[in-house]
């Protein structure tokens, strides 16, 4: 499967057998950070480097990304849809898009 413009700091993520692609933008960040129960998203860095994050991280993560990405869709639609790859696909896309939001070019 085709991941995403890394250098633009995109992931794909295929809901109900359709392909979208997720970026956290400046305005899907300060959405991401308003919705968090944490002061900062340096707090949901540190969860998902030490493998402390939850469920919710996930989806906040995947709901800003795909809003960034110009998905129209809301957080029911996301928490009912069937991702391929299940939950360890999008734990894996919600971490490597958090990634490449905060990856220097070239690194």
């Amino acid at each position: 499967m085709e991941y995403g413009n890394p250098f633009a700091g995109e992931v794909a993520l295929v809901l109900n057998g359709q392909r979208y692609v997720l970026k956290l933008t400046l305005g899907a960040l300060a959405e991401l950070e308003a919705d968090l129960d944490e002061d900062s998203l340096v707090a949901l860095v540190s969860r998902f480097e030490s493998g402390g994050f939850r469920a919710r991280d996930v989806a906040q993560l995947l709901l800003a990304g795909l809003r960034g990405g110009g998905w129209r869709g809301n957080a029911g639609t996301l928490l009912s849809a069937e991702i391929e790859g299940g939950p360890p696909e999008a734990t894996r896309v919600a971490a490597l898009l958090l990634g490449r939001a905060f990856a220097l070019p070239g690194s």
